[in-house]
């Protein structure tokens, strides 16, 4: 006998050996649990001779540096890792889920008999303790740690029930009547290949039975169609064997019409399976009628682990068959003790819980998604999926906006891939906004555990299943209650973006050398593309028209303006992300038009340049030859002879001037540095013009944010813009204030030379500012120094 301490390990126990199993488990789970613990440095490292890995050397490690190994493995660098990636808090109920593989490992130890009777005591008690939490009257079960593994295994017990000679002829009576498994349209994806792959059955094995198209919920199978199939697989001589339903489809949630299968199934010999999230709510005091005929079906795979927050945890498969030898050449039954410790975790797990704890997890995340729906019904343009609002655990919704379409005009481009209609564009708009509606809720409430799905006819939707993510994360109703306050936050944005998104497609059709990008699987305002006016410059444009409209002020972020990806037939575009109904969509327009012009002059500038550049260095090397030719004329030939000339420069120097030339980049002319030799200062002939700047679109009051729109009556005056205009009036005062001290300024305060000389500087600063001949004018050389 041993007793369960509250954290879930060995405290007391009559067996040594077990006792010490539990002190050593009891402090690995504290090391493993303590996030904020940080791994020791090391000071020195032994040298790794041979090949043998380091931690293999010598004489082993002990179990502190190990568990700290798996500590820092498991964890890693905190502070750099999102929170999402970080591992979560299992509770207590975790704790008794992992002892329960230890003590499976410690209990394989025991002799045969006693490994025996162990094992089947834990396998009879957790399959009736299920059988009876979920109202499964004399089954079986068998415990699988891949969810898909026990559906398999009953498609195989099928096959040995419906063929009596698959053991002595095998595939060769599968050819002559190929067996027919019957599978949703609605079922999760990759399912029918997996069991093909598993079974080892070719794909037109699979039956594909469409979902409702007039009556019904679109998620639901379509039994009418259904029979019809049966009856075509009959007459051409194939055999149904087993058919999936869904009790709670991947997707939505929805249930098949479980009761009217059933009859069909019976009706023609077919092994009915039902599997989904809804069958957790059979533990529940009340159960839609859908739900509760999945109790009548010959199978159905429960997943308890995600359903009650317990980690690690296989999946159990019910079932209910007399013979036992058909089910343990199916592989549902086994012999080998290892085999049957699987339901040790759960058959700990279930008794630390309860019935009480069982039922309240359940009913928790039940009462979660029914909150979440009735808030959802408040708010404006969000549509609900839900098949029944009393039962139904999941919760899926998106956002809508009816807008009236509209055709593209003449200079809209349509990207590739994207559905020429109306109504296809709208839909791919709308497809995009939820996607960003999706990720923005998931990053404002990680406790929510939303998922982002695509749905064949709705579209991209938001998911909301509590019943496989809340007793992980710990969902609470303040979560619900946040989560919906993020949806009216995020609501305006997305309403404004789709109103402002033809706005903007008009502002760019009527300004010049701008083309309207038709893209509507981008979340924003619109994409643009700016068409320049020479050929040849388009790559250069797009890439760096972004960077200058970031720069010029960083509260102009209102609307994102990233480049986008590149397109096959078409370069770089800009993308205007999501924006408010306070922006001035013409002035955003304007700017970017403005901004790219602007990048086209300076790129046709550059060009010019080069080759004024280039012509200039040839000139100048011609000059220059021609002036060594000049000094060698002048000074002879015995000067130029190394030993005869450096005597002759030492009786009779040589007055030589330093002669060069310089390149006036703003007048693109060639200039003598004679003037830089003599006065030792390097002048400009003609001063440089301003540099075009791309805000000179429409100016802004003071306080006023690029790309807002106008203030109007009281609310002109904000709080940013009397900070601004009180930043602007001290600026003037300060700028007047300079201007104005010198001459404030007496000699007794700022003693110095007399006013003939202090009025010398003037003059000269005068001249300086004054260009007659293009260079400033200096009348005593000697004053520069």
């Amino acid at each position: 006998p041993f007793v369960l301490s509250s954290c879930g390990l060995l405290c007391m126990c009559a067996d040594p050996t077990l006792a010490e199993m539990g002190k050593n488990l009891k402090e690995a789970m504290k090391m493993l649990e303590d996030g904020q613990r940080r791994s020791e440095e090391e000071n020195g490292k032994k040298l790794i001779s041979g090949d043998i890995p380091g931690p293999l050397q010598g004489s082993g490690q002990d179990m502190v540096s190990i568990l700290q190994l798996v500590q820092n493995l498991m964890h890693g660098d905190e502070e750099e890792e999102p929170p999402s990636t970080r591992v979560q808090d299992i509770g207590e109920q975790g704790h008794i889920a992992l002892l329960g593989h230890s003590l499976g490992a410690y209990i394989s130890t025991l002799d045969k008999e006693k490994l025996r009777k162990l094992t089947t005591r834990i396998l009879s008690d957790t399959t009736l303790w299920l059988c009876r939490i979920f109202r499964y009257e004399n089954g079986c079960a068998y415990f699988h740690e891949e969810e898909r593994e026990g559906l398999a295994r009953i498609c195989r017990l099928a096959i040995h029930s419906r063929y009596e000679d698959f053991v002595v002829d095998g595939f060769n009576v599968l050819y002559n009547k190929k067996p027919v498994i019957y599978l949703s349209a609605a079922a999760r994806p990759g399912l029918g290949q997996y069991l093909c792959n598993q079974l080892g059955l070719p794909f037109p094995c699979l039956c594909r039975v469409p979902c409702n198209t007039m009556f019904g919920s679109q998620h639901q199978m379509d039994v009418a169609f259904l029979e019809k199939l049966i009856k075509d697989d009959i007459e051409r001589g194939r055999l149904p064997l087993l058919l999936v339903a869904n009790a709670g489809t991947a997707a939505v949630g929805h249930t098949d019409k479980i009761g009217r299968l059933k009859e069909l199934c019976e009706q023609y010999g077919i092994w009915l399976h039902v599997e989904g999230v809804n069958l957790a709510t059979l533990a529940l005091g009340y159960v839609s009628s859908s739900v509760l005929a999945a109790t009548k079906c010959d199978s159905m795979t429960l997943t308890p682990g995600p359903w009650l927050g317990l980690p690690a945890v296989p999946a159990v498969t019910l079932y209910k068959h007399d013979d036992p030898a058909l089910t343990l050449v199916a592989g549902l039954t086994s012999n080998k003790p290892a085999d049957k410790l699987r339901a040790l975790p759960l058959w700990l797990s279930l008794q630390y819980l309860g019935l009480d704890g069982i039922v309240e997890r359940i009913k928790h995340a039940c009462q979660l998604s029914q909150r979440l729906q009735e808030s959802l019904k408040k708010v404006d343009h969000i549509k609900i999926l839900v098949e029944d609002e009393l039962s139904s655990p999941v919760v899926v919704f998106r956002f809508f906006q009816e807008l009236p379409g509209s055709d593209p005009g003449p200079n809209v481009v349509p990207a590739p891939s994207v559905a020429p209609s109306a109504v296809g564009r709208e839909r791919h708009s709308c497809d995009a906004l939820n996607r960003w509606l999706g990720e923005q809720l998931k990053q404002l409430v990680p406790a929510s555990g939303l998922t982002v799905m695509d749905l064949e006819v709705e579209g991209t939707c938001v998911r909301f299943s509590p019943l496989m993510t809340a007793a992980a994360l710990g969902t609470r109703a303040e979560d619900m209650d946040q989560l919906v306050a993020c949806i009216h936050g995020k609501l305006p944005l997305l309403t404004c973006t789709l109103q402002l998104r033809e706005e903007f497609k008009q502002e760019v059709a009527g300004t010049a050398g701008l083309l309207y990008v038709d893209d509507p699987n981008w979340p924003g305002i619109g994409v643009v593309r700016y068409a320049p006016r020479s050929a040849g410059r388009t790559p250069g444009v797009g890439p760096r028209c972004p960077a200058c409209l970031l720069t010029q002020d960083s509260e102009a972020r209102g609307p994102c303006l990233p480049t986008g990806p590149e397109y096959k037939s078409m370069k770089s575009c800009i993308y205007i992300g999501m924006a408010s109904d306070d922006v001035d969509v013409s002035e955003l327009v304007e700017t970017i038009a403005a901004t790219a012009r602007e990048i086209e002059e300076n790129s046709r500038l550059l060009e010019n340049m080069t080759e004024v550049v280039r012509k200039g260095i040839q000139e100048a090397q011609v000059q220059l030859q021609k002036a060594n030719e000049e000094r060698l004329l002048e000074e002879g030939v015995l000067r130029q002879i190394p030993v005869v000339g450096s005597v002759l420069n030492w009786f009779s120097p040589v007055q030589a001037s330093q002669k060069g030339r310089t390149f006036n980049l703003t007048a693109g002319s060639l200039e003598s540095t004679e003037h830089t030799y003599v006065y030792k200062v390097q002048g400009s002939g003609v001063t440089p013009p301003q540099t075009p700047s791309a805000a000179r679109t429409r100016q802004r009051l003071p306080g006023q944010k690029p790309f807002k729109r106008s203030l109007r009556g009281s609310d002109a005056v904000s709080e940013t813009s009397s900070v601004s205009h009180v930043d602007d009036l001290e600026k003037m005062e300060h700028l007047s204030g300079g201007q104005d001290a010198p001459e404030a300024d007496s000699p007794e305060q700022h003693p110095g030379p007399p006013a003939a000389e202090a009025e010398q500087p003037r003059a000269l600063q005068d001249g300086a500012q004054r260009p007659d001949d293009g260079r400033p004018q200096v009348e005593d050389p000697e004053s520069l120094r």
